[in-house]
This record gives structure tokens, sequence and C-alpha cells, in this order.
């Protein structure tokens, strides 16, 4: 049926079968439907509110009753997907400062929220986020919760927001550039995923379910407790090392602390610069033994960076799958020059040595690669798979 016919269609139909036939869609694709028609943007016309909201810590609950309430309002039922806008009027050093917060509810008890600000306060913060043990109604549904461009002004509302979601499952933050730390404490969580936080430089996690965490961005202080149930990790460090210097002494915890993983994906750079400083992966104290699939993702792959990921296999002796993904349109990453070393750096060796130290691969059935174009490098990192993979059933190269 033609577009323009099905959307005639849809709008004749009663209001509440409308939303139903969005509720049917995922809600990132049905958010998308605005773009298609008046009736598809009439659809999804915001409820919108203006409230008085105080960040002063001491006024917070009675500053945050209001907005309780008009939230337990939208989010009483996920029958159907709805949006809803608040403008806050916000007193900040004796003049009102607008926040506008767009929040998009989905039908698998998700909700999405985006902070603007009329006026950009620079301030840079840190975010905790605590849950409690309430059965306050706001919030107390959402099992997904996706936040974007949270800063100082509207932190207080997100920590109330986050204190109330005692069954929260998955929670995201994108584009939140004015966070310099993040500090999550929650029994329920199991999915954490951090993306374009720019200025982010610390990551604290407690959550004995977390299952899933995913970072992109820069290299930072990471620190995982209190969980024995994480399965699947992305490092992806395309913005490179950040402004610290880099320190094998605060990389390698980080590493440790997903020692147990199943899968991992992490930047080939952050491989190669840990063994040009001389880091040998098979001669630490920990290995990871429980990975089964790795996903190495860089810009080129050379002969430095062809050597580290042969020396960080060595470390893998259960590894089933391995990807290799070469991206031409990341950042070039530079490898500084290294004065002092922990062991005699293996780079310094030829390949045939480098070969000969690499453990056989007893494990790996299958190697996917990625942007391979068949230079020398790459040629000899396929010649190590075959030769060191013993069960090897299925190389693909893309």
């Amino acid at each position: 049926m033609e577009e323009g016919k099905m959307d005639d269609l849809i709008s004749s139909l009663p209001f509440e079968i409308q939303k139903r036939v969005a509720s049917l869609l995922p809600l990132k694709e049905a958010v998308r439907t605005t773009s298609l028609s008046t009736f598809w943007r009439s659809l999804w016309s915001p409820i919108q509110l203006s409230l008085d909201f105080d960040p002063n810590p001491l006024n917070h609950e009675e500053a945050g009753q209001d907005i309780e309430q008009v939230m337990g309002m939208f989010l009483r039922s996920f029958a159907c997907p709805e949006k809803l806008e608040l403008n806050l009027k916000v007193p900040i050093n004796n003049r009102n400062e607008e926040l506008v917060v767009k929040a998009t509810k989905g039908v698998k008890q998700e909700l999405h929220v985006e902070f603007s600000e009329t006026q950009n306060v620079p301030a840079k913060t840190c975010l905790c986020l605590h849950s409690t043990p309430t059965q306050r109604a706001s919030f107390f549904g959402v099992k997904l919760l996706h936040l974007r461009s949270v800063t100082n002004l509207s932190k207080p509302l997100v920590s109330m927001m986050f204190s109330n979601c005692n069954v929260l499952e998955s929670l995201s933050l994108e584009k939140c550039r004015g966070l310099e730390s993040l500090e999550v404490e929650t029994l329920s969580l199991q999915s954490l995923v951090v993306e374009d936080c720019s200025n982010m430089a610390a990551i604290m996690v407690s959550a004995p379910n977390l299952i899933s965490f995913e970072y992109h961005g820069a290299l930072l202080q990471i620190e995982i407790k209190k969980t024995v149930t994480l399965v699947d990790v992305v490092l992806d460090l395309r913005d490179g090392p950040g402004r610290n210097e880099f320190d094998c002494e605060d990389v390698l915890p980080i590493l440790a602390s997903f020692k147990d993983v199943e899968v991992l994906t992490i930047s080939g750079w952050l491989l190669e610069w840990l063994c040009s400083a001389g880091v040998i992966f098979g001669k630490l104290e920990f290995n990871f033994n429980r990975l089964k699939e790795l996903s190495c993702i860089d810009f080129v792959i050379s002969k430095d960076k062809r050597d580290s990921l042969a020396c960080f296999l060595n470390s893998c002796p259960s590894l089933v799958k391995l990807s290799v993904e070469i991206e031409s349109k990341l950042n070039i990453i530079p490898c500084p020059c290294f004065h002092q070393y922990w062991h005699e750096p293996h780079l310094w060796m030829d390949f045939t040595t480098v070969r000969s130290n690499t453990s056989n691969l007893e494990q790996l059935e299958s190697v996917n690669l990625v942007g391979f174009v068949g230079k020398e490098d790459e040629l000899l990192l396929m010649d190590l798979f075959l030769e060191k993979a013993t069960r090897l059933n299925s190389l693909i190269l893309v």
C-alpha cells in the first residue's frame, strides 16, 4: 500500500487505536514517524507543563513534589508511548534560568529524558546516583532510563529521579559533556552505557547484578565494585588517552576488573601502548580465562599493533571468536616513546619470534577481519591466526 494511503487509513482510526499502532513499533522508530506527516506529528504532540524547581539540596523535597506528581501521572501506565515537555524555572544567582526537560516513555517501561537550558550554565559537575528502597510511584516502574545532556543544572533532578528507580535494569548516559565523574550504586542495574561524555574522568559502579558495561570515549578511571555477574564489556577508547598522562599502573587494574568477562571489545591502541611500555600479558598476575569473544577496533594494523594483539592473545586461552575491525575514520592515536620498561619489550622482536612466542589458540573457531586491504602486516596477522588456531573453521574477510 502507498505511504500516503496508509497515513490516511491510520488517521481515520480512533485516537486510542492510533496510539496502539505507534506502541507496536520500537520506541526510536515510533518517534521518527513524526517526520512522515502532520498526522504523525500531532500523534506525538507532547504534554506541556511549566513548574518551578529549586536545585538547593535543602529544598529538594519541597521542590520535587510537584515534579514527582507530574511524572507519576505521566508514568502511570506504559500502555502506549507518549511525550512530555517540562519547562522548569530554576533560581540561580538571584535570577531564574529555564531548564527544559523532554521525556519520552515507551511501552517496554522505557524512559528517555533530554535536558536543555535556555542559557548554558558552564559549571561542570559530578553525578552520584544511588537508588533507595522506596515505593514512591513516580519512577518505580521504569526499567530502562536513557539520559541525554545532563548538566550541573539538571543534576539534582536526575539524582531525585534515579533514587526512585528501584527496578531499573538499564541506564544510558549520552552527550553529558558537563559531567566529570559518575558514581552509580544500585541493586537492580544490569546494563550501563556511557557515550560521548567528553569531560568524564572517572566512573565508579557498585552493582552486584551488572551484566553489561559499555563505554565510548577517552581513557579514564573505571572502578567496578561488588560485581560478580559481569559478562559483556565494551571499552571503545576512540578518543585516545584523554587529558591524563598514560600510566600502566592506572590502566592494568581496569583490565583486571574485567578479567572474568566472556565478551570484550577493546581499542587496539591501548594494547599497543601497554606493550610498548613493556607489559607482557602472558606474564601478568591475571588472565582472561573466561573470554570467549574478543573484538579489537583500530584505525590501522601496523607491526606494533599486530604484535601487541598477538601478545594479548596469550592471556585468552578460551577464546572462541575473534574480530579485528579496521575503521579508517577513527582518529590516529600515535604511540609515545616509553623510556622506562616493566619487562623486556617484546615489540623489539622480529615477527618470527613473536609468532613462536604466541600461544596456540586451541579453542578459536571463528575469525572475522573487517576493513583489511591486504597490507603486509595484515597478511602476517592472518597467517598467525591460521597457524595458531588449530580448530579454526571460519575465516571471514569483509
